[in-house]
């Protein structure tokens, strides 16, 4: 497999399940589905739960940044994520409703946490899904290489739940 462009994710059907799919992201190999009740095979997180982990990610390594610059007695972040679809004022449309919960272990004042909190609203994700996106879509003939080895009959790697941590 050849290598891949910095930023780069590729996501191909793994074969495995009708919404199994193969994340190459960089040098990391994911796997993506659907649970059993949506039809999926339950073999790695949903798109919402990738979507809610980059967000997590995201909040806690921003905090983590601010932090390390002022020597601030955090020893540990944990940011718990979810999501769901509420009717919008108009009541014709629905709109994302993400909720997260930071948990901040360390020796920190009542005003540092919440100097956390803002720094946590600021995370680059953050911004991304509170304002408007496109979304630019194309059809191409040829499949990267990570696609045709997805999709490769003879590959020897499986990749399933219980393979990743």
């Amino acid at each position: 497999m050849s290598e891949t462009q910095q930023g780069v994710v590729t996501v191909a059907e793994s074969g495995s399940g009708p919404y199994s799919q193969l994340v190459h992201a960089g040098r990391h190999v994911l796997s993506a589905d659907e649970p059993d009740a949506s039809g999926g095979h339950d073999v790695g997180p949903s798109p919402y739960e990738y979507l809610l982990a980059g967000l997590g990610a995201c909040t806690a390594m921003t905090v983590r940044s601010y932090v390390e610059r002022h020597n601030w007695g955090l020893r540990r972040t944990t940011v718990e994520l979810s999501h769901e679809k509420r009717p919008a004022a108009d009541g014709n449309s629905m709109i994302n409703h993400f909720h997260r919960a930071i948990h901040l272990d360390g020796d920190l004042t009542e005003q540092q946490k919440l100097k956390l909190l803002e720094i946590a609203e600021r995370c680059p994700v953050s911004q991304t899904l509170r304002r408007s996106s496109t979304i630019e879509s194309s059809l191409t003939d040829a499949a990267p290489p990570f696609a045709a080895w997805a999709r490769s009959e003879d590959r020897t790697a499986t990749i399933t739940r219980k393979d990743i941590p």
